[in-house]
């Protein structure tokens, strides 16, 4: 039996552009992970791997017109947007080159015996070494940032670990032009292409993730996909870290006198973040928790004017633009759900942007309106009116883990009258970026970044972004009583490569 052809597609027309692969078999996904396990000794040396991740910046860098039209014909998201996703990408690589110079990710802890303690302490040595070989499956949304060259991919190989990539459908030709540049950074600093792995396929995502010498994955997409390789990694003979992040609603609340302070400017940026990117974002505000009354009124007066003068867009791919159709329709079929501008089809391949309004009495309670407490990916939002404080806790504590909770406050608020701090309580447990006076969508690369929540959000408590997104990838070991000569370099008394550590008690830097 042929293997199935794999088709760059142009979510602008639905038509098929190229092949530009085939997917992979069982026989070929074993290849391309015993091709990354073979080269893991070639990142065992920090300066090489931090001169790759810099050359792999530069060669996208280079790269960069050529990637960005390819990226563009996939995903439609318009050069202006990928340009940008491509430099946030580079900086991310350059960063973690920067971590691994640096070198404190490697936990360096040295205690010399003390037989005086209780109990004695013998000579113990500890630090983090990599993993192992780490599937990466790639995010539709973001065709550099959370795909093959994205975080997940930087971070693995800043830890040491080879990776081998599950392309996503939707930015084939994309992804194989990406593991290219990669494999042509890699040369310059003499590592083997099988560094960094490409597979195609549904079937070789799955086995990829079964496959034994996989020692970890990471993921971005969809509950149900990502709950499956999940369990799936769990169920193997000898089970792995699943690192998925899977969805979420990202809500928002916004007080009464936040909304009689500037109702019209909330709902403009409101409108901004929910529609960015054509609601492709997975901190997209979803569900927005907004006062009944003439404040309110304001806030959904200014949302409604500026939805409405939101050009129709494109989305990914044909079938996200099915389901985001058939999700609002039967969103917005509800009891006591109107839809101030109605959001669904545009044209036979956009949809038009809009938003619904429910009572949010309605979803403190369980119910056939549990569906609004769900993602809908695409350009809409659920605006919940509360009659009181009551309803809103209500509805918050009914929602599910989150990537990003966002509080609008007043001014007052902000500066420690009334129930701002109650409230930054109240949603910090639902999410693990919690937002005042500001709007989810942009996740910054920075080193006090959390980009990760409680289940559904991720299946972990790591971040999938920022510095510390590395640690995903390693293990400490401790070594006792080891001779210095038998010793790692990294854990000898001498510190011959400077690191960061805490020797004996005290930190050294």
């Amino acid at each position: 039996m042929a293997a199935a052809p794999v088709w760059s597609v142009d979510p602008r027309t639905g038509k098929q552009r190229e092949q530009v692969a085939v997917e992979a078999t069982a026989q070929e996904v074993d290849a391309a992970v015993r091709a990354a396990h073979a080269a893991r000794q070639a990142l065992a040396d920090r300066t090489v791997r931090a001169a790759f991740l810099r050359s792999a910046a530069d060669e996208l860098k280079a790269a960069e017109s050529t990637l960005v039209e390819v990226a563009d014909a996939e995903t439609a998201l318009g050069p202006v947007r990928l340009t940008g996703e491509l430099a946030r990408t580079c900086y991310q690589l350059r960063a973690f080159a920067d971590i691994v110079d640096e070198g404190e990710f490697l936990g360096v802890v040295v205690n010399h015996p003390d037989d005086t303690a209780t109990p004695p302490i013998p000579d113990l040595r500890r630090y983090k070494v990599p993993l192992g070989v780490v599937a990466v499956y790639s995010a539709s949304n973001f065709p550099f940032a959370f795909s093959v060259p994205g975080g997940d991919t930087a971070s693995a190989l800043a830890a040491g670990c080879p990776v081998v990539v599950k392309a996503h459908p939707d930015h084939p030709a994309l992804s194989e032009l990406v593991a290219k540049v990669l494999r042509r950074a890699a040369a310059r600093q003499g590592i083997p292409d099988g560094v960094l792995g490409l597979v195609h396929g549904f079937d070789a995502g799955v086995e990829l993730i079964k496959h034994p010498l996989v020692a970890a994955a990471g993921f971005t997409g969809s509950v149900r996909g990502g709950r499956a390789l999940f369990d799936a990694a769990a169920a193997r003979p000898v089970p792995i870290p699943f690192h998925g992040e899977l969805g979420s609603l990202n809500p928002v609340v916004v007080t009464e006198a936040a909304a009689v302070e500037r109702a019209e400017a909330i709902g403009a940026g409101l409108a901004g973040s929910m529609t960015l990117g054509v609601g492709q974002f997975c901190v997209k505000p979803g569900l927005v928790l907004v006062p009944a009354g003439d404040a309110g009124d304001g806030l959904v007066k200014s949302l409604t004017d500026a939805v409405s003068a939101t050009d129709a867009g494109v989305l990914l791919d044909h079938r996200m633009r099915d389901n985001f159709v058939a999700g609002v329709a039967e969103r917005a079929a509800l009891p006591d759900v109107d839809s101030p501008v109605t959001p669904g089809a545009g044209g036979e391949h956009t949809v038009s942007a809009g938003f619904l309004t429910v009572p949010a009495a309605r979803l403190a309670a369980e119910g056939a309106h549990d569906l609004l407490l769900e993602e809908c990916f695409g350009p809409v939002t659920v605006v919940a009116r509360y009659q009181d404080e009551g309803e809103v806790r209500g509805v918050l504590s009914r929602l599910p883990g989150n990537l990003t909770a966002t509080v609008q406050l007043s001014a007052g608020e902000v500066a420690g009258e009334g129930a701002g701090a109650a409230l930054l309580a109240e949603v910090t447990p639902l999410a693990g970026r919690v937002l005042v006076n500001g709007w989810p969508t942009g996740v910054a690369v920075a080193a006090a970044q959390q980009h990760g929540g409680p289940y559904p959000a991720t299946t972990s408590t790591s971040t999938s972004v920022g510095g510390t997104a590395v640690e995903r990838w390693l293990r400490p070991v401790a070594y006792q009583g080891v001779p210095e000569a038998l010793l790692p370099v990294e854990l000898r008394d001498e510190n011959a490569l400077g690191l960061p550590r805490r020797f004996n008690g005290v930190l050294e830097r």
